[in-house]
C-alpha cells in the first residue's frame, strides 16, 4: 500500500522540496497551503509531470475545523493518512524582541506551536501503527536567536518539546514522532523577515560555510519517515550545516 502523507506549508521552500522528492518515490502527497494557491498548483503539476500524485488543499493550520477538513480531503482522495510533515510556520521581522509587536508575537505562536498541536492531535487521532509525524523544528530552537527573533526561537523549541512528549505518547501504538531542526536554509522565509539576503550572508558563518537547501532537508524528512528509521522516535535531527 502506498503511504499517505499530507505536508502543510506545503506549496513552497522545504514543503515543496519535500512533497516532489516524496512522490518521487511512492508516496501520495497531499499538501497544505494558506495563501499561495498559484505555488501549490506549480508543485502540483511538478509532481504529476513527474508521474506522481498530489493533492492541494487550502488550509490554515491554526483552525481545528480547516485541519480537520485536510485530513479528511486526503483520507477521501487516497484512503488513510500514513504519515504528516508538521513544516508550515513562519517568522516576522527581524528585530530584538524589546522592539516586536504584540500581534507579530500572538502570530507566530499561533501557526509555528497551536498550528502544529492541532496537526499533530489529528494525526494522533488517525495514524495507524507504522505511522509517522515529523515535525519541522529550527535550530534557533536551541541557539536562541538573539538580536533576530526569540519569539519564533521559543516556538520551535515548543516543538522540540511537542516532539519528545509525543514520540512517548504515541509509541506503544506503533506511531514514530521525530523532528528536523534545520539551520539557515536558502528559502523565501528570509525575504519575509525582511532581510532576503539573509540566508547566504548567515550561511556563510557556519563551519560549511554556506546555508543549506531546501532539498536538503527534504532528505531528511523522507528518511525520518521511512521504514530505513523504524526504530528512530523522540530525535530531533539537527541539520544545519554545523551550527
Amino acid at each position: 500500500m502506498q503511504p499517505v502523507t499530507i505536508i502543510t506549508g506545503g506549496s513552497r521552500g522545504i514543503g515543496a522540496a519535500t512533497a516532489l522528492l516524496l512522490a518521487r518515490t511512492g508516496h501520495h502527497v497531499v499538501i497544505g497551503y494558506r495563501r499561495a494557491a498559484g505555488a501549490a498548483r506549480q508543485v502540483t503539476e511538478q509532481v504529476l509531470a513527474a508521474g506522481g500524485s498530489c493533492l492541494p488543499v487550502g488550509v490554515d493550520v491554526t483552525d481545528e475545523v480547516a485541519v480537520e477538513a485536510l485530513f479528511d480531503a486526503a483520507q477521501e482522495a487516497y484512503g488513510p493518512v500514513t504519515g504528516v510533515v508538521n513544516n508550515a510556520g513562519i517568522t516576522s521581522t527581524l528585530g530584538p524582541l524589546a522592539d516586536a509587536k504584540v500581534e507579530d508575537l500572538r502570530r507566530v505562536v499561533e501557526v509555528n506551536v497551536v498550528g502544529v498541536l492541532l496537526c499533530a492531535r489529528q494525526a494522533a487521532r488517525r495514524l495507524p501503527a507504522g505511522g509517522a509525524i515529523v515535525n519541522v523544528s529550527s535550530a534557533a530552537a536551541t541557539l536562541g536567536s538573539p538580536g533576530e527573533y526569540v519569539h519564533y526561537a521559543a516556538s520551535k523549541a515548543a516543538v522540540d518539546a511537542l516532539t519528545l512528549g509525543l514520540s512517548k505518547e504515541l509509541g506503544p501504538a506503533g506511531i514514530r514522532v521525530n523532528a528536523v531542526a534545520p539551520g539557515v536554509i536558502d528559502t523565501e522565509i528570509h525575504a519575509s523577515s525582511g532581510a532576503p539576503d539573509r540566508a547566504h550572508q548567515a550561511g556563510a558563518g557556519s563551519p560549511l560555510g554556506r546555508p543549506g537547501s531546501a532539498a536538503e532537508i527534504a532528505e531528511a524528512i523522507a528518511w525520518l519517515l521511512s521504514p530505513a528509521a523504524s526504530y528512530t522516535t523522540g530525535a530531533v535531527l539537527r541539520v544545519a550545516g554545523g551550527r
